[in-house]
């Protein structure tokens, strides 16, 4: 089996604390080269001068691409170009373009009334300055405000067509429904890259309360292979397991990029790449 090519995702820091593990975690994941990474922003852009200054600390003190995540959330249309055009006078050239979560409390999204409807016009604007790479979300199970089975092919393909270069997919937990999906996309035209994204499972409760959340499917037999291994404190290797065989089966299945979402805990994703046979570049050891 060939190696991926892999990226990371990382959060902004909300203490010192939290500043510490971001690093911790760069400094672990850098070695095994990813093609870039990428810092989130909140819900309903509540970190965005967080986002910002943890983009421009990594592009700063590494060798690392680093894309920005950007939304349409509480902000104009000026407003939200004005921080695109700041990450490219940094020379910060990627971009996550995203719809974005409601603001907490609020049970679906609003547009400012001066911003941006959605992502597609999001990606229209970024696409017209010329400046940027512009990776989209994509959704294999239905998002939870899709109003058809259909609803998130033809979102995607609208985003491609307004100018995206790639999309990034919401986690899931078996490699057919990646597959399905990107089935979907080929028949209506999509020939543009879709990463999948792959979340290691370090606490199964937690995410699969995150899974409902996001419309993600929960299979029975993970659930209750999860409910066994707690009873036997296996959780941790059954988790490397579970994503290493879904990632391989990825793989085998003509998956050449895989993008991780690491929660600012490298390790199980450190140890998942290695499984796939990611193996560090020494050179990379000190990033920062």
């Amino acid at each position: 089996m060939t190696a991926p090519h892999v990226s990371f995702e990382f959060f902004p820091p909300r203490s010192v604390e939290a500043s510490f593990r971001l690093h911790e975690t760069v400094q672990s994941l850098a070695p095994l080269n990813p093609d870039f990474v990428s810092v989130t922003y909140g819900a309903g852009g509540t970190t965005r001068r967080l986002t910002h200054e943890a983009v421009s600390a990594i592009h700063r003190t590494t060798d690392l691409k680093v894309a920005a995540h950007l939304t349409c959330v509480d902000a104009t249309r000026d407003e939200t170009l004005e921080i695109a055009r700041g990450y490219a006078a940094e020379g910060v050239t990627d971009i996550v373009a995203l719809r974005g979560d409601p603001p907490k409390g609020a049970t679906r999204f609003e547009p400012h009334p001066q911003g941006f409807a959605d992502s597609c016009e999001l990606v229209a604007a970024l696409r017209e300055t010329g400046d940027f790479t512009i990776r989209v979300g994509a959704y294999p199970d239905r998002h939870p405000e899709a109003s058809s089975d259909t609803a998130d092919v033809e979102w995607l393909k609208r985003k491609f067509e307004a100018g995206a270069d790639a999309a990034i997919t919401q986690f899931f937990f078996e490699a057919e429904t990646f597959f399905r999906f990107r089935d979907a996309c080929a028949k209506v035209g999509i020939d543009k890259p879709i990463l999948p994204g792959i979340l290691p499972i370090e606490h199964w409760a937690g995410t699969k309360r995150f899974a409902e959340r996001c419309g993600t499917k929960v299979p029975a037999w993970l659930d209750d292979a999860f409910e066994k291994a707690a009873r036997d404190g296996r959780e941790e290797i059954l988790a490397i397991a579970v994503a290493t065989e879904l990632c391989s089966e990825l793989i085998s299945g003509g998956v050449e990029h895989l993008h991780f979402y690491t929660l600012n805990k490298p390790h199980l994703t450190h140890d998942i790449c290695r499984a796939l046979g990611v193996t560090p570049d020494t050179r990379l050891q000190d990033v920062a």
